[in-house]
């Protein structure tokens, strides 16, 4: 019986350490992107922030607000107990606005996984897409960042603006 209380205990123990390794390794690379989505930001000159490939898509602007937005959503909807009341902007804002802005959010997201226990990441939550995991929520915030800074590096290009290097793990 005790091989077994200590069995159950080494698994326990290093299942909860891995979950602990995900929220440090989420964290780090939140701060790459975070790093590397605020450089390619920075790169665009502010009078092409109003730049779009087509009519059908957001401008480069409003795919930074829209990435801060949903950054917004989705940690304090799916890691806090607050309400997130999403706001209708009419305001148009300045390049160096959007960038602190962004960076705020990535800093305000970072401070809430910090303060995530590891067990939370296997709670699950309703999502418009069905039910989820926190840590499917975790993965999505960081993927949706991804798809967006992917769009905003063919805008670079379009314009003839080399993008940042590439900043990783």
């Amino acid at each position: 019986m005790k091989k077994i209380v200590l069995l159950f205990t080494l698994v326990y123990s290093s299942f909860g350490f891995a979950q602990n390794d995900l929220i440090k390794a989420f964290l780090e690379k939140w701060e790459n992107s975070k790093t590397y989505l605020i450089e390619i930001a920075k790169a665009m000159p502010e009078d092409n922030y109003s730049f779009k490939p087509t009519e059908r898509e957001m401008s480069f602007g409003e795919q930074l607000l829209h990435i801060k937005g949903n950054m917004d959503w989705l940690s304090t909807s799916y890691f806090t107990d607050e309400e997130f009341e999403k706001k209708k902007d009419e305001i148009t804002y300045s390049k160096e606005e959007i960038i602190a802005m962004l960076s705020n959010s990535f800093d305000v997201v970072s401070e809430i996984i910090k303060n995530t226990k590891s067990d939370a990441l296997n709670e699950k939550v309703d999502f418009f897409a069905g039910e989820k995991t926190k840590l499917q929520i975790l993965n999505l915030l960081q993927d949706h960042v991804t798809h967006h800074r992917g769009q905003l590096i063919v805008y670079l290009n379009l314009n003839e603006i080399v993008p940042p290097k590439y900043v990783g793990w």
